[in-house]
């Protein structure tokens, strides 16, 4: 796998530091997809209002060690819900029999905004499948591409996008 000049080390993300640069990823959607693989006790669900909390818990703890941040629950559930690229539909859940476990929120502009696994269930390909899912999706809509942004320092992140075929269009 070509890694396109990313320098991607071995170790976990750290915090960022002031100034880390951003790349911005793209995946071309010029066929179907199949279905991605889950774990047997795994499902998807929707985003709706009684698990937002338990939705925003995840990305806290997702983001936690670096890689991103999310504001705090009430102004996190009122800015994405005045958000004119938000779609609940757009919000893809993964859960198992302990709670919500994935996230991949995904903004009508065929976006990545979030996309984050629990730690209990990290390398068990969930966060494929769920990249894999968005990109099905948005190829059923008409996408031509996803995109998204990840930090530099997110080399976990960035090793999976690669393998999912990402690439990176830009850096800042």
């Amino acid at each position: 796998m070509e890694n396109q000049g990313f320098l991607i080390p071995k170790e976990e993300p750290q915090m960022s530091e002031p100034g880390t640069q951003i790349f911005r990823m793209q995946k071309l959607l010029d066929h179907p997809f199949d279905p991605p693989s889950w774990p047997a006790d795994v499902s998807l669900t929707e985003l709706i209002p009684d698990i937002a909390r338990e939705v925003h818990d995840l990305l806290t703890l997702g983001y936690k060690n670096g890689g991103g941040s999310v504001a705090p629950f009430s102004d996190w559930w009122s800015g994405l819900l005045s958000d004119a690229e938000f779609d609940a539909s757009l919000c893809f859940l993964a859960r198992d029999t302990k709670g919500i476990i994935g996230i991949a929120q995904c903004w009508t502009s065929a976006f990545v905004k979030d996309l984050v696994v629990h730690p209990r269930r990290r390398n068990e390909g969930i966060g494929a499948s769920l990249l894999l899912h968005a990109f099905a999706v948005f190829y059923h809509r008409g996408a031509r591409a996803v995109d998204l942004k990840v930090e530099e320092g997110n080399t976990s992140a960035i090793r999976l996008y690669l393998k999912s075929g990402m690439q990176a269009i830009w850096s800042a």
